[in-house]
């Protein structure tokens, strides 16, 4: 007797299509981290302008390598408070209150990161359909945040004294629609490195009274001032203000590996904070907030930072130079005061190439950046690209700039 075989069924070609909620299309990713994984699976030698990242040597290694030693010998492995670890949080309690922006207990929430922060504000403030104001460009992380909670978007067009606030009025008018947010990086902007102007900082904020919108003040650079003069931040202008959402992080004065950040925000806010919080990730790596503590604890904070702006204002110096030495008027740059970046348009005969093309070309001279259009949510700036100073020595930066020359040439004689 034979034994029959019943057919086997196939799961695969009967499956439904996967029911994905409505958001999942406003997931959009992100150029720059996936920048990371590109350039590791690169063999060549590359200048790495892309990722927005402290230099190897700005990062207190050494000190990090002994604190972790003795912080891991002694604490806790287990679950924190959601709120942030007390010590950490007292310790930068009494840090920011040596700085123009003091703030309180009831006022902060250690996060994971900057980019946990912008994505509780939105989380709090932004529904579906919201009208939401972004600088153009502007970090297409923090923007890409507001679209995964279903905001619509008004890019704002930013020059040397950062967004053009005089043209708010008129741009939200034509949208018929109130802005429930407007999203900005105040001082040495990602990707521009230009600053918002104090008269303009004071007129978003009566806009945003106006209007009633929360001003998303996302300010990861601000520490990072190497020449010029320091202009009022938002909360010093206009203390205690329910509508100005602070949010702050020690990735590019530390070490963006921690992943430690945190929010100043209304009293009224913290408890919706904690809660939506718990809903993402408990609480913020216990040991790495330990650690951190402990650095500032013993004190080397104020002169880390005069060591890192010394070191940045030198390397900013040296791309300009370069940039001047060979490209010369074939390009336009911002000077920033302080930060990391400097935004490059292409001019002359150099206007028509498109840096998404020319970063294919570039990667394979060996450098690396973060072309126009993945700095606009719309795709805009299609003749710009975004280099970062602060991780290069002047040595490579100037190698870099000469391939970039090399790749732009190129561009031009095979078009």
């Amino acid at each position: 007797m034979t034994a029959t075989t019943e057919p086997t069924h196939d799961l695969r070609r009967s499956a439904p299509t996967l029911p994905l909620a409505g958001r999942a299309k406003d997931l959009v990713g992100s150029m720059i981290d996936s920048s990371t994984s590109l350039l590791a699976s690169q063999t060549h030698d590359i200048v790495r302008f892309a990722m927005g990242s402290p230099a190897d040597e700005a990062v207190p290694a050494d000190e990090f390598r002994q604190i972790a030693g003795e912080i891991l010998d002694n604490t806790s492995f287990t679950y924190g408070a959601t709120e942030g670890e007390p010590r950490l949080l007292q310790l930068l309690v009494d840090y920011l209150a040596t700085t123009p922006d003091p703030s309180s207990h009831e006022r902060l929430v250690i996060t994971t990161g900057g980019m946990q922060g912008l994505d509780l504000a939105n989380k709090l403030f932004v529904d579906p359909g919201d009208l939401v104001i972004v600088e153009s460009p502007t970090y297409t992380n923090g923007s890409a945040t507001a679209l995964s909670y279903g905001a619509r978007l008004l890019e704002v067009p930013v020059d040397e004294d950062g967004m053009q606030v005089d043209t708010l009025e008129d741009l939200v008018a034509r949208t018929h629609q109130t802005p429930k947010a407007i999203y900005t990086i105040p001082t040495f902007q990602n990707p521009s490195g230009v600053t918002l102007s104090e008269e303009r900082r004071r007129e978003l904020l009566r806009l945003a009274h106006q209007w009633g919108a929360v001003i998303i003040d996302d300010d990861p650079y601000g520490l990072l001032r190497f020449a010029g003069t320091d202009i009022p931040t938002f909360q010093t202008l206009s203390p205690q203000d329910p509508l100005v959402f602070s949010v702050r992080t020690f990735s590019k004065i530390l070490a963006p590996g921690w992943r430690v950040g945190w929010v100043d925000a209304d009293p009224s806010l913290r408890q919706l904070l904690i809660n939506g919080k718990q809903a993402m990730d408990t609480c913020t790596n216990v040991p790495n907030q330990h650690i951190v503590a402990e650095y500032i604890a013993r004190g080397g904070l104020e002169d880390h930072l005069a060591g890192i702006r010394t070191l940045y204002r030198e390397r900013k110096e040296a791309m300009v130079e370069s940039i001047q030495r060979h490209l010369g008027d074939r390009v336009e740059t911002t000077d920033p005061e302080g930060g990391f970046f400097l935004w490059v348009t292409l001019r002359e005969e150099f206007a028509e190439i498109d840096t998404r093309e020319l970063f294919e070309v570039a990667l394979a001279d060996g450098v690396a950046f973060i072309p126009g259009p993945a700095l606009s949510p719309g795709g805009r700036f299609r003749n710009a690209l975004r280099l970062c100073f602060a991780s290069s020595t002047p040595e490579r930066i100037d190698e870099g700039i000469r391939r970039l020359t090399t790749s732009l040439e190129k561009m031009i004689h095979t078009a």
